[in-house]
This record gives C-alpha cells, sequence and structure tokens, in this order.
C-alpha cells in the first residue's frame, strides 16, 4: 500500500465511524422521545416505526461518510493547492447539498415502504421540507465539527491531539523518545541564490514530500524550525522494523523521484542530512494563547549536535549508540563508526556512527 492509498484508507475509517456516529446521534435526538412527547397533546396513539429511522440513519451515515471521504481526498490531492480556501468551501458546499438531496430523494423511497406513509418526495420537495433543512444543518455543523478535528490532528500531530483533550501533557511527562533533526544541507547557499521568496517555496516542497512518508513510517513532525524538520517516535513505533532509519531513506527516495521538478523549478535538487538520538525527556503543554507541546530534553540538544557534524564528515545520517542498541539493520545498511565525539556543550562522550545504504 503505497502512502496516497493508506492516506486515502484512514481517511476513509475515519470519515465512517464519524458519520455512523453522527446520523446515530442525530435519530436519537430528533426522535428518541417523540411518542410520548405527542401523546401529551393527543389520545391518539401514534406509533412511530423508532427503529426503522435508526436503520436509514445508519444508512445514510454509511453512504454519506463513503461519499464524504472520496470528495475531501480529491480535494485535498488534486485542488487544495489550486484553490483558495473560501472557493473550495463554496464549492464543497454545493457538492454536500447535491449529495444529500440525492440521497434522501432514493431513501424516502425505501422508507414509504417501510412505514406505509406517502411521504414529500417529488422533484423539488426538498426545497420546502424541513426534514431536509435539519438534516441540512446537522451535517454541516458535523462537517464543521469533522474538520476542525483534522486540522487539530494535522496541527499537532497524529494521536497527539486526542492527549491533549485528556489533559496527558497538563503537567510534564517523561517519555522515552528518538528524535531525528532533519536539516537542508548548502540551505544559506541555495537561499542567497533563490531569494526569500522562491526559497520558502522551496522548504515549502521539500516538506510537503516529507509529509507523504512520515505515515508509512509511524512518525510524527515535532516541528518545523526554518529549514529544519524534527521527526520524533515513541520507541516502540520508531525502532519497530528499524522505521527512524527508514524513514530517512525513504524520504530521500522521494526527492529523488522529483529531482526534475526541482531542477527545473529551482536549478537546485534537495539534500538533507540528519542526526538521531533516543532516551528521555520531558513533555509539556506550553502556553495559553498559543497553545504548544513542548519537548524539553538533553536528547534534544544531543541529537541537534549529532545532525551538526554531517557537514565535518560528509555524511547524509549519523546516529547515536544508542540507536543503534535498540535496532536490528536490514542488510541494505552499512555502518561505519565514528568514535567518541566530544559534542558542544556535553562533558561526556557520545560514540557516533554514520549509516549509508550498501548500493
Amino acid at each position: 500500500m503505497n502512502n496516497r492509498q493508506r492516506s486515502f484508507f484512514q481517511l476513509f475509517i475515519s470519515s465512517i465511524f464519524y458519520w455512523l456516529f453522527a446520523f446515530t446521534l442525530f435519530i436519537a435526538i430528533r426522535y428518541n422521545g417523540l411518542v410520548e412527547e405527542l401523546a401529551l397533546y393527543t389520545d391518539e396513539y401514534l406509533g412511530l416505526p423508532i427503529l426503522a429511522f435508526y436503520k436509514y440513519g445508519l444508512i445514510l451515515g454509511l453512504l454519506l461518510g463513503v461519499f464524504y471521504a472520496i470528495i475531501e481526498f480529491l480535494f485535498d490531492e488534486f485542488l487544495s493547492k489550486k484553490l483558495i480556501l473560501g472557493v473550495s468551501v463554496i464549492f464543497k458546499s454545493f457538492i454536500y447539498l447535491a449529495l444529500i438531496i440525492i440521497v434522501l430523494s432514493l431513501l424516502s423511497f425505501s422508507i414509504e415502504e417501510q412505514i406505509d406513509i406517502d411521504l414529500p418526495n417529488e422533484r423539488g420537495w426538498w426545497r420546502t421540507d424541513p426534514f431536509f433543512w435539519n438534516t441540512v444543518i446537522f451535517f454541516v455543523s458535523s462537517s464543521v465539527v469533522f474538520s476542525l478535528i483534522r486540522i487539530a490532528n494535522d496541527k499537532f500531530g497524529r494521536g497527539m491531539f486526542i492527549n491533549i483533550l485528556l489533559g496527558k501533557y497538563r503537567k510534564p511527562r517523561e517519555e522515552t523518545r528518538i528524535l531525528m533533526f532533519l536539516d537542508l544541507k548548502d540551505s544559506t547557499k541555495i537561499a542567497e541564490r533563490l531569494g526569500h521568496v522562491k526559497y520558502s517555496k522551496f522548504i515549502q516542497d521539500c516538506f510537503t514530500d516529507l509529509n507523504k512518508v512520515l505515515a508509512k513510517f509511524e512518525a510524527e513532525v515535532y516541528q518545523y524550525v526554518g529549514d529544519e524538520a524534527v521527526v520524533t517516535w515513541t520507541e516502540k513505533k520508531g525502532f519497530k522494523s528499524s522505521n527512524c532509519i527508514n524513514l530517512f531513506f525513504a524520504f530521500r527516495k522521494q526527492l529523488h523521484l522529483r529531482n526534475q521538478y526541482y531542477e527545473s523549478a529551482f536549478s537546485f535538487k534537495p539534500i538533507f542530512k540528519a542526526g538521531i538520538h533516543y532516551g528521555e525527556l520531558m513533555i509539556a503543554e506550553v502556553g495559553t494563547v498559543k497553545k504548544e507541546i513542548a519537548f524539553h530534553g538533553d536528547v534534544i540538544n544531543t541529537a541537534s549536535r549529532i545532525q551538526s557534524l554531517c557537514n565535518n564528515y560528509n555524511a547524509q545520517l549519523l546516529v547515536s549508540e544508542t540507536v543503534l542498541n535498540n535496532i536490528i539493520l536490514e542488510k541494505m545498511y552499512k555502518i561505519h563508526s565514528k568514535g567518541d565525539i566530544k559534542l558542544i556543550g556535553r562533558e561526556s562522550t557520545v560514540k557516533v556512527f554514520e549509516i549509508t545504504e550498501d548500493t
């Protein structure tokens, strides 16, 4: 499964579950207790097929979930960079309005047979039907919530948003993490040649390519700082199948596949260097106006210092001994010891190794 397929599959599954839950909630809010409430105003028993309503609510949620995932994915992949946000929202709104009209019209014929009541499903029925507009309002509100969840998840990283909601990092919390500092080689020279506007687009494209390979290796971006990205894993995810090593070479391969684009658009082929270290650090929520998740600890400084040694050794990937001690490298990689290195700001030395692909 490639990155695009994986991205669609994740959106598809989350969309299905979300809209099934949303329309189950919608039916519960609208119809639960309605028979008892109506009995207060009439002696005539009004038997409503509540279970049938739940069934059609689930069908509606399933259909909208499928189409919602497809539409959102297509916009994210092919139109998000071409359309400004406002135009994109308006365009999708018309698509969703048409989708709801079609789905509710089709369902109404089946519902008529189920409850043996003639429903107003003739052409143009939706213009004055209160149930339709209630459904539209609920759908729009639920779409906003779903979009905000996706935005928050992208902002804080996969899974981190849930931790923030649960208050996991309200108090500083110690965790064992793997950190990779990724930095663009010859960034100063490239920035001078391209100018700040074109250089920003260059960096933007590079990190877009990085994002394409993150999910496959279960990585999260801690932060972007200029032309540098800090990537992190829990020890379980990072050491599993050498994810923390494989990500770097997958990113390098992704950039290589787009060399022709970078050469024609910027006259430069991006090359990144990286340093990886592993150990205990503190994670905490910081700020109130612009809340963020912050990492504190020596692991961060050490990983950054290791990355800065890449220029000294003309290396693209350097890792500490603590990283190598916890992974089993595939045969395609070679290890080259750089010895005990005294890093700036540290009293003790760190064993550093270069990892290359066996070509």
